[in-house]
């Protein structure tokens, strides 16, 4: 990479390391500010390293849009789909969501998600560290590594979503004997998944620019809380429920 991108490449590192805490252990309420600065700086030391806008993933805007747009389109009917089906239906029940006010759940849909989660990782994972590393590894080992730091970034959120989703945890693990052995299962199942989507997300950014990871990685996580709020209804208006489900 040479003298000038190792110490770069640190850099970045070091700015998302602390990101993550401040966001998900720190000062939650406060991530899309932290990630916005995160973002820019980011790109401040990957433009001083002589990385390109096209490097980094920012054309093909027009390209983006109709992929990102049909994809989004498909994750909406995917939600429909498994909130509609009530084996399915618990999946969507994480009371992150569901212990929000209707206006915490639009500020988490409309600036959390947007600001404090998709603009830095997409930034980050799919644009700035694919193409560090791309400067002394090859494309795909580049993409790689940042699809696997992608999966590391989401272990704290994974710890989170145990707690806060027991039926996911459950399915997850596959009935541990114990809560430290669900927890450890969830945060192994959940690294290789997000790496998984890393590398997808890594080949439309690849065909599509940038813009088509960002809105799908958008619809995925936003259409989220909307899922989360509808499962609850349909279990509270279904026929054998006895009790209003909180």
């Amino acid at each position: 990479m040479g003298d000038r991108g190792e110490p770069v490449l640190l850099g970045c590192l070091g700015v998302l390391v602390a990101a993550n805490v401040l966001n998900n252990r720190v000062a939650r309420r406060w991530a899309p500010l932290t990630s916005v600065a995160a973002t820019g700086t980011l790109l401040c030391c990957a433009r001083r390293a002589g990385l390109t806008w096209r490097e980094l993933g920012f054309d093909r805007a027009r390209r983006g849009v109709v992929v990102g747009g049909a994809l989004a389109g498909v994750v909406a009917a995917g939600y429909a789909a498994g909130v509609a089906h009530p084996r399915i239906r618990g999946l969507f029940r994480d009371e992150r969501a569901l212990a929000l006010s209707r206006r915490r759940v639009l500020e988490e849909a409309l600036v959390q998600v947007p600001l404090g989660t998709v603009l830095l990782e997409e930034v980050a994972f799919r644009g700035v560290l694919p193409a560090l590393l791309g400067r002394s590894l090859p494309a795909r080992t580049a993409a790689a590594a940042s699809a696997g730091l992608f999966g590391l970034w989401h272990v704290l959120p994974a710890m989170d979503m145990c707690h806060a989703n027991p039926g996911f945890g459950r399915l997850t693990a596959g009935e541990p004997p114990g809560r430290a052995v669900e927890t450890a299962r969830l945060v192994a199942g959940t690294v290789v998944s997000t790496t998984v989507a890393g590398l997808v997300f890594h080949g439309l950014r690849r065909r599509a620019g940038l813009l088509a990871p960002v809105l799908l990685h958008l619809a995925t996580n936003s259409l989220g809380y909307a899922a989360a709020r509808a499962a609850r209804r349909l279990d509270q208006s279904s026929p054998g429920s006895a009790r209003p489900v909180r």
